[in-house]
């Protein structure tokens, strides 16, 4: 039996795995739970997202990515390990060859944390690429002609911006502003606004069902429910669409001021070709309502989101994976 090449997108929030052949077969949160007396791994994956926040004292969920890059080195090997020997991936005799997604402007100090664990989780070769790249190709553009490609990645942990033409980047900027920090600024928010203390995954939910960073475009209110910072007891409150707005329109800012940055950077001649094709967007961050509106209004060329903007990255490293002998040799080793 052959072992299967796969492609990794090892995401701040989630880990994405494309097996050859296969497609995406899977999709969990970048979180590991372990016991902190033995520095066991109880529960990796949504088992272990279910337990942040939510655990008593001695046991402790942790995401081992920050920013798109190893926090901590053996957690990630641990939670690599798990996740490519639930696939079965692995040959009678050989193993598997891994692409790995990583942002483009990580030193080569993490490019080699990334490479080492995945070698230690099982990888025979390691290919590294650049996520944007990735997601560009995974959202459907031909970046190997002479024309210029714009693509936004907005993860968890890093929003990549990148002008692609010729198979590869022309200029690009890579930012620590993403859907991990959209969280937090919706967290500070309520907590200065109401004095009310909610969780991560509180917030996630704000974002997700009634946030939005284009002013007027959606109107929608949730209740959600804290810790009242002054009695100290559960206190249900009513949150608006608006608030959200001005909650996140500095963070927001700082991703339209790093695209700007990009085109400001880019050959006329392939900013010429921005206007005709315009923007994509992918990752998680390109599913936050009125973004792409935003976009639009502040860069002055249309802004599309991919059509499965979670995927792109891993779908890119399926259809790299069946040309990975025609990749460049400089990204392994």
């Amino acid at each position: 039996m052959l072992s299967k090449d796969i492609g990794i997108d090892l995401g701040t929030a989630n880990v994405l795995i494309h097996v050859k052949g296969k497609g995406i077969v899977l999709n969990e949160p970048s979180v590991v739970a372990l016991d902190r007396n033995t520095g066991r791994v109880l529960a990796v994956g949504e088992e272990a997202r279910r337990m942040v926040g939510r655990t008593p004292g001695n046991i402790v969920a942790i995401r081992p990515l920050k920013d798109g890059v190893i926090a901590d080195f053996d957690v990630t090997e641990s939670m690599l390990k798990y996740f490519i020997n639930k696939l079965n991936v692995k040959g009678f005799l050989s193993k598997p060859r891994i692409l790995i997604c990583c942002p483009t402007n990580i030193t080569s100090v993490e490019q080699k944390a990334i490479k080492e664990a995945a070698e230690k989780s099982g990888g025979k070769k390691i290919y590294l690429e650049e996520e944007p790249k990735v997601a560009a190709i995974g959202a459907g553009m031909d970046i190997f002609q002479p024309s210029g490609n714009m693509v936004v990645d907005i993860g968890g942990g890093t929003t990549d911006v990148a002008v692609l033409s010729m198979g590869d980047i022309v200029t690009s900027s890579s930012i620590k502003m993403a859907g991990d920090k959209f969280d937090s600024e919706i967290l500070q928010y309520i907590k200065r606004q109401y004095k009310l203390l909610i969780g991560e995954r509180t917030a996630e939910d704000i974002k997700i069902n009634i946030g939005t960073v284009f002013q007027d475009s959606r109107k929608e209110e949730m209740d959600i429910r804290g810790r009242d910072m002054v009695t100290g007891l559960p206190r249900t409150i009513k949150v608006y669409s608006d608030e959200i707005e001005l909650a996140l329109r500095e963070s927001v800012a700082v991703i339209v001021q790093a695209a700007k940055s990009v085109l400001e950077r880019t050959p006329p001649e392939l900013s010429a070709d921005i206007i005709d094709r315009g923007v994509i967007l992918t990752g998680g961050g390109a599913l936050l309502h009125g973004i792409d509106l935003l976009l639009a209004d502040e860069l002055k060329v249309p802004v599309l989101v991919a059509e499965n903007p979670m995927d792109c990255v891993a779908i890119g490293t399926g259809i790299m994976l069946d040309n990975i002998d025609r990749l460049p040799k400089r990204k392994f080793s």
